[in-house]
């Protein structure tokens, strides 16, 4: 397959080597016309949108995934295998498992567990946990540490299901599993990442707390996750 893919509409060297990936397509939004300078929209393909500009003097491109795993399968195996993309750092939201998280709280992903059989299907792996890219996480960690950024580092859980019928089953998940909060992509980026040789890692913000019953707002959630975006586009080459 050549460039443009069914659902990126970008040319050859319209993307960077580097790039961050929300779910929320506003969010990519917000990151580019706040943070980067020289940026130039990409993508526009089902409202996708993907934008490339500088940080700091160096390049990087932020792109939207879309929600859940199937959606951010096809557009981190189209940036990775057809456009030359060699990280993609999701940066998302994420709802909190344990009492310890408050709202706000950075997470940097060390591994994500999953019921889903997206890594199976792939052909990459039959186990239900799968890291992130290691060096990608110590140099995302050495990053918040610079800015002066706290973090809690931790297993994630990556889930199919948002509206989970069984609610309380978090906790199972959490004490069983290890995990301290719960998204619905990062597995099927790392999943992707292994497929393609190349380099994953996830950044997030607790958006609400299943033991507390707090949650932000739609609008927060798209502009008032700055620490994890700035540690993220500390990432820039």
């Amino acid at each position: 397959m050549t460039t443009p893919t069914p659902h990126i509409e970008c040319q050859p060297g319209d993307i960077a080597a580097t790039v961050l990936m929300p779910g929320d397509p506003l969010r990519a939004k917000y990151i580019a016309e706040t943070f980067l300078e020289d940026v130039k929209q990409v993508n526009g393909v089902r409202g996708m949108l993907a934008y490339t500009g500088t940080y700091e003097g160096r390049l990087i491109s932020v792109m939207a995934s879309g929600m859940g795993m199937p959606s951010i399968g096809i557009y981190s195996f189209e940036l990775f295998s057809f456009y030359g993309v060699e990280r993609i750092i999701r940066v998302g939201s994420c709802g909190a498992y344990s009492g310890d998280l408050n709202l706000y709280d950075v997470v940097i992903a060390e591994d994500a567990w999953s019921e889903s059989s997206f890594a199976k299907t792939q052909g990459v792996s039959d186990v239900d946990v799968l890291s992130a890219t290691p060096d990608l996480v110590a140099e995302l960690e050495d990053k918040a540490a610079a800015l002066n950024i706290d973090y809690v580092k931790t297993r994630i859980h990556s889930s199919d299901v948002f509206y989970r019928q069984n609610f309380d089953e978090y906790q199972t998940i959490r004490d069983q599993h290890g995990c301290q909060v719960v998204e619905m992509e990062a597995f099927a980026l790392f999943a992707n990442a292994m497929a393609t040789g190349k380099q994953a890692a996830c950044v997030l913000t607790v958006s609400d707390s299943l033991v507390t019953q707090q949650a932000t707002t739609s609008a927060e959630r798209e502009s008032a996750f700055t620490s994890m975006m700035k540690i993220a586009l500390q990432m820039a080459e």
